[in-house]
């Protein structure tokens, strides 16, 4: 009785271990013998106890690689260059993916130093920073002819960081500082310039706009002494005794604006004696001369009324 139910244990659990389970975006290599059977995807499978045999599980999800590569440019400065590549398991060439390669990993890197290798030594430095979108897509390309034929597909490939040796890093830093400096001093220099020039074309302006305002003075000046002439001239004085009436009141003016201010002082010394008595001879017959053109103004206006 005990014999039937310790066989029955024994095929319940030889069932058990032919059921197995198959996670999602994952596949299962599946031999016999030692020799590949098939290929299980996800859910609840079934294979023969003892005879069959799960060679090994496949992921099917997008895996990436990281590597670094160090290699020279085409101007002499070794870099270090971090490649970052994502790639797949097609699910209908689990068997290529399986049992063609190795070292996958190892195999892509391989790829990866390769085209590196080919592709940064024709750059120069700058050029690298600038054109490493070109390096991506170059390993891309290069990477998915490689890898096609062992069942994986190269989703993208990326260049992550570019590190040149740090003495480069530090010489960069100072050309670009030299360089900002070279700028801010043109552009100091500019504005300079324009200030200067702006100055000089206010500075002219002004000059033009108080010559202007002289020339109009003087244009008033002398049409106010052309109408003070015609005016005298019309009571009967000559333009000689208009002159000397205009100069003489405009020499009491003068005396008059100067002595207005307590605090001015002025000296009037001759050059010579003789000077100094023709000046007040002069005087005298202008102070004469003003006083006759006054009497015969008068006289004048008298004798119109």
């Amino acid at each position: 009785m005990n014999i039937p139910v310790f066989f029955i244990v024994i095929i319940v659990l030889l069932i058990l271990s032919g059921l197995f389970v198959v996670k999602q975006q994952t596949a299962a290599v599946i031999e016999r013998f030692g020799r590949f059977q098939s290929i299980r995807n996800a859910g609840l499978q079934l294979k023969i106890p003892l005879i069959d045999k799960i060679s090994g599980r496949v992921s099917l999800r997008i895996q990436q690689l990281d590597v670094i590569v160090e290699t020279k440019t085409k101007d002499d400065v070794f870099v270090h260059l971090k490649i970052s590549v994502q790639f797949l398991i097609q699910s209908d060439h689990v068997y290529n993916a399986f049992y063609k390669l190795q070292n996958p990993h190892e195999q892509i890197t391989a790829f990866i130093f390769d085209t590196v290798r080919a592709e940064v030594p024709k750059m120069i430095l700058d050029d690298v920073f600038e054109k490493k979108e070109e390096i991506a897509l170059a390993i891309q390309r290069e990477l998915k002819q490689a890898m096609l034929e062992y069942g994986y597909d190269i989703i993208k490939a990326l260049v992550t960081d570019i590190d040149p040796d740090e003495k480069v890093k530090i010489a960069m830093n100072r050309i670009n500082a030299a360089e900002r400096e070279k700028t801010a001093a043109q552009y100091e220099g500019d504005a300079q310039r324009i200030l200067i020039v702006e100055r000089a074309k206010a500075e002219a302006e002004s000059k033009r706009l108080q010559g202007q305002g002289i020339a109009d003075q003087r244009r008033e000046i002398a049409r106010g002494l052309e109408d003070s002439v015609d005016i005298l001239n019309k009571v009967g004085i000559n333009s000689q005794e208009a002159s000397a009436l205009i100069v003489v009141t405009q020499h009491y003016d003068t005396l008059q604006a100067i002595g207005a201010d307590t605090n001015s002082n002025l000296i009037l010394l001759p050059n010579s004696p003789q000077a100094g008595s023709e000046m007040l001879n002069n005087m005298v017959a202008s102070f004469t001369a003003a006083n006759q053109i006054g009497e015969e103004m008068k006289k004048s206006r008298d004798h119109k009324k």
